[in-house]
């Protein structure tokens, strides 16, 4: 009887479709989406009414319209979307697999690897003129190597007979505060201003961002984003624990494995080109949670639409609210993101 309720258990997270209220919910958000997109994409310095906006969509509109928005605009927003898409669903990956509701790429110290490595490229490749002597194309390479190099790390120190998730979390917590330590000696040694551009970074912005970051970014999310819904069951399938997922026939080690890699793909690409945007990858997947559920074939497209939104709105907020003067997104993602971090270490206190 046990085993048949647990296989029950099974087949119910197991479930890919969608029930009404997951369709209502998923189809909402993306109309929310679309709307802050738009409006988005009209507010600034210059205020465009959205069906200008739509106009220069479908390509129409002023002559300049379609500059402030094509040339401008657009290109931090398409970014903002996917660069909150992806850490919303590699955080949802990591809650799933690791099964702890405070997991997240900031705390396993992927992101932390790829800001050291940002730092170290920018000491490195520095002139004395305050120059760059390589392309600044190779920062967003060495950010993704970076998050590579200490996945792998955190995979490797936390390997006894296997992979447990708490042994993964301590390993992790250990290695983000290592990064943090050598970002900030790098920062320390290194001149002013190599500082003040790290520091910018490190915040996580989509200021800088151009239709060259968007060729290379686009498809690498959109890729590994369409891995992540169809290797959902899998995610599913560690939720169970490693002993029941195991006797129905599950390779969980291996499984816990390629979500990593898919997790590091999606944090990688992101931080890449918006810097250390905190957070996303916590909140968006708690609150995809509460609206369709833990079953991650509806929870891990939610969380992406909640994660992109999260990061279009901040976005427009740090360009808009003190204007002349810009704030990085990544400040208002850690300000509501670090009361919400408070208010689940509370919840969870008794777990």
């Amino acid at each position: 009887m046990k085993s048949y309720k647990s296989f029950r258990l099974f087949n119910e997270k197991m479930s890919f479709l969608m029930d009404k209220k997951a369709m209502i919910v998923i189809f909402i958000l993306f109309l929310v989406t679309s709307l802050v997109f738009v409006i988005s994409t009209g507010v600034g310095e210059m205020n465009i009414n959205p069906l200008s906006v739509l106009q220069v969509f479908i390509g129409g509109g002023t002559e300049s319209d379609r500059l402030i928005i094509q040339s401008f605009r657009l290109p931090r927003i398409i970014v903002a979307l996917l660069v909150g898409m992806g850490l919303a669903v590699a955080g949802g990956i990591l809650q799933g697999m690791i099964r702890n509701p405070l997991a997240s790429p900031d705390i396993l110290g992927i992101t932390g690897g790829a800001t050291v490595a940002v730092v170290g490229f920018l000491a490195i490749f520095s002139d004395k003129n305050h120059s760059l002597t390589v392309s600044i194309n190779w920062l967003p390479v060495s950010a993704f190597i970076g998050a590579t190099v200490v996945a792998l790390l955190v995979y490797s120190l936390a390997w006894k007979n296997g992979v447990p998730p708490i042994r993964l979390v301590l390993i992790g917590i250990g290695v983000m505060a290592l990064m943090k330590a050598l970002t900030t000696m790098m920062m320390i040694l290194g001149p002013v201003y190599q500082a003040s551009q790290a520091n910018l970074w490190i915040t996580g912005s989509v200021s800088t961002s151009t239709w060259n970051n968007i060729a290379v970014l686009a498809p690498w999310t959109i890729l590994f984003l369409l891995i992540a819904f169809l290797y959902a069951r899998n995610i599913n399938l560690q939720e169970l624990g490693d002993d029941l997922a195991t006797g129905l026939g599950g390779h969980v080690q291996k499984q816990r494995f390629t979500l990593l890699m898919i997790s590091t793909a999606l944090i990688g690409g992101s931080t890449a080109f918006a810097g250390g945007i905190g957070f996303v990858g916590l909140m968006a997947p708690h609150m995809a949670r509460r609206l369709v559920g833990s079953s991650f074939g509806v929870l891990l497209p939610t969380s992406a639409l909640l994660g992109g939104i999260l990061v279009m709105v901040a976005d427009l907020i740090g360009r808009t609210l003190f204007s002349p003067l810009e704030i990085p997104a990544g400040v208002f993602t850690a300000s509501i993101g670090a009361p919400y971090f408070i208010y689940l270490l509370y919840k969870t206190r008794n777990s």
